[in-house]
């Protein structure tokens, strides 16, 4: 028998899609207002997509609306996607992605500055909400999160160090097209958004998650209902209340927060939650891959 959805799971799916807009909203505003206008480039696909808009236009002569770029890029990236990482956040990334291509489209450009330092310390503010608050339910905003995440796996290095590499490349070319005050400009937005991103959602590839629970049995079936991730159950005791708890802990990456904590709401809401960074874990840590192969196994 099919297991019917919560209220819960409405209420997370509807909060989901609130974000989908506005990261969507946030990023065509901070391209179109602030960074297109200045020669000022994005990090990731967004980036790419306003050096390909510009190289048709000048080199070529044949304008081509970035949003155009951006959508044509994330199909395939989304394709590769659903097949290698999981079809829940490569849906929203996707639809993220479409809509960012469609605001930027029908939004007009339309400078509200002509500062480039204040382009691009609001576009990489404005940019970052909008990546932030998507990595904290989720999903991204498609593109180079998805490729690092498979490169990531393939090659053994970090997301992070992937994305900082794409994103350097960007930089310079940003000053062999523009001069190289853009380049600066760039880098600039590029580290705003990163810091935004990161006061917003953890900077941490894998975090440490220490539960608090009085059903720790509950707790821990729905969270293997998710994830296939090693749990220890941590006798514990309250030092206020002087009442016998169970703490778990787990460690996940970071694109596991959204699925952990909707567990932890859905098997006890009055469960209390702290997520840690971590900065090495030594032993097994099972990829996205081993997961799904040791799922398909039970």
């Amino acid at each position: 028998m099919k297991k019917l959805k919560t209220p819960i799971f409405w209420k997370e799916q509807a909060k989901k899609i609130f974000f989908v807009l506005f990261a969507s909203i946030t990023n065509s505003i901070a391209l179109n207002n602030f960074l297109i206008p200045s020669n000022i480039y994005a990090p990731g696909v967004n980036g790419i997509s306003q050096l390909l808009a510009h190289m048709f236009e000048n080199g070529l002569h044949i304008t081509i609306d970035t949003g155009i770029f951006i959508l044509l890029i994330n199909i395939p990236i989304a394709l590769l996607g659903w097949f290698k990482i999981g079809k829940d956040f490569t849906l929203y990334s996707f639809m993220t992605s479409v809509l960012i291509s469609l605001f930027i489209i029908i939004l007009p450009i339309s400078p509200l500055t002509t500062d480039p330092i204040m382009n691009s310390l609001f576009g990489g503010v404005i940019g970052g909400a909008g990546i932030g608050f998507a990595l904290k339910y989720g999903f991204s905003t498609g593109g180079l999160d998805i490729i690092s995440m498979v490169l990531s796996k393939t090659t053994g290095r970090s997301v992070g160090s992937l994305l900082m590499a794409i994103n350097g490349m960007i930089v310079i070319a940003a000053g062999f097209i523009n001069g190289w005050q853009y380049a600066m400009y760039t880098l600039l937005s590029i580290y705003v958004m990163t810091r935004v991103v990161d006061t917003i959602h953890t900077s941490h590839q894998k975090v440490t998650a220490m539960i608090v629970t009085n059903d720790p049995d509950a707790l821990i079936k729905a969270i293997h209902a998710k994830l296939i991730r090693g749990i220890t159950v941590i006798p514990a005791k309250g030092g206020y209340t002087g009442l016998d708890r169970s703490v778990l802990m787990i460690v996940i990456t970071n694109y596991e927060m959204y699925e952990l904590e909707q567990a932890v709401k859905e098997a006890d809401a009055a469960a209390f939650v702290n997520f840690m960074g971590t900065n090495k874990v030594v032993g097994e840590f099972l990829s996205s891959d081993q997961q799904k192969a040791r799922r398909t196994n039970q």
